[in-house]
């Protein structure tokens, strides 16, 4: 077990290492989503007052549209360097050099959201300081579960030419509980009257989906990228 995490710990600091000297991933998935949102709240928001109840959606929408941009250029990179073959040929288990990856996507995509729930809560004015824990939750366990598919469908496609299509079209179909999940939880504590007890309930389920998406991940990441 010491073995497995020492493994990750390499991966994620490889990895961290890397995106410090050329921030190319975290640069270009913080300006898709600050894009995505701005777009938004151009189209939603009239005379500062956004249109119906949509911040949890939007939200959630930028998250998963920034985390396949990050999923993408992470795996482009370790493609070119042919990183991931070398990962794969050394002596280290397998499941923990998914482990490693995905600890590193997660890091990225808080660093995303670090920026994106403030922008979002400014310009929807959405109450984001009202349930913080609840909303800190929300995106952790929902976070994690896009993040545990993508870094399977990643890895498994990097080798493939169509892997831009692909990812997403494999990649948004599996995660679209999780994203439910995510959507009504926030809208539970973004709403004029708040349900946290709501919010607990759709935090217990995006955690089970966890549960289910990092188990499999990690019993399949060996067979699947050996073949």
């Amino acid at each position: 077990m010491k073995g497995f995490f020492r493994v990750a710990w390499l991966v994620v600091r490889k990895d961290m290492m890397v995106e410090a000297r050329s921030l190319e991933v975290v640069s270009t998935t913080l300006f898709f989503a600050l894009t995505v949102v701005l777009v938004f709240a151009f189209g939603l928001v009239r005379e500062g007052t956004p249109v119906g109840d949509v911040s949890a959606a939007i939200l959630w929408i930028a998250t998963a549209f920034s985390g396949t941009l990050a999923l993408g250029r992470t795996f482009e990179r370790e493609r070119q360097a042919d990183t991931l073959r070398a990962l794969m040929l050394a002596p280290a288990d397998r499941p923990a050099i998914y482990a490693g990856k995905l600890a590193g996507m997660l890091l990225l995509m808080a660093l995303v959201e670090l920026v994106l729930v403030p922008l979002v809560g400014l310009l929807f004015q959405a109450p984001i300081v009202a349930y913080p824990w609840h909303l800190a939750a929300l995106l952790l366990a929902g976070t994690t579960g896009f993040a545990a598919v993508g870094t399977l469908f990643a890895a498994m496609l990097v080798r493939a030419r169509s892997r831009d299509v692909m990812l997403p079209i494999l990649l948004y179909p599996i995660t679209v509980p999780v994203m439910i999940a995510g959507v009504r939880g926030t809208a539970a504590i973004f709403q004029g009257t708040p349900d946290p007890d709501l919010a607990r309930f759709w935090i217990a389920l995006l955690l089970f989906f966890d549960v289910v998406f990092v188990t499999l991940a990690l019993w399949t990441f060996e067979p699947v990228m050996t073949e």
